[in-house]
């Protein structure tokens, strides 16, 4: 956070800055940046637009409540390598097929629980 705040002070006023990081996005656009490059909107784009726009519009408290309910999966969608739990939620979703082509493997099964708690939370029936 501490760099991403010093990066928003140094740039020029037209530079935007993005966060990579959907754990620390929320609070890095209450310091200033634009917005978020994220995984978690895969899965729940309507809720990560939702934090974005009322973080853009000033409203810190919707913004924390939405952000609140996505927040495991902010951190579990991370539980591996990327994009393998993703990919395992979609498919859970029932949006894509399940499976995932080599070098990647199959999300390891012991975080099933786990990955499957955080979608709930987040308002998912899966």
């Amino acid at each position: 956070m501490g760099r991403g705040s010093d990066l928003i002070n140094m740039v020029p006023e037209d530079f935007m800055v993005y966060s990579g990081d959907d754990a620390t996005s929320m609070a890095l656009m209450m310091l200033g940046a634009q917005g978020v490059i994220s995984v978690t909107a895969n899965v729940v784009p309507r809720e990560c637009q939702d934090v974005c726009d009322f973080v853009a519009a000033g409203e810190f408290q919707k913004a924390r409540l939405v952000n609140e309910r996505i927040s495991q999966l902010n951190t579990n969608l991370f539980i591996e390598a990327n994009p393998i739990p993703v990919k395992w939620a979609l498919s859970e979703m029932g949006k894509i097929n399940k499976g995932i082509r080599l070098p990647l493997v199959d999300l390891d099964q012991q975080y099933y629980k786990t990955l499957r708690s955080a979608l709930i939370d987040a308002g998912i029936k899966c």
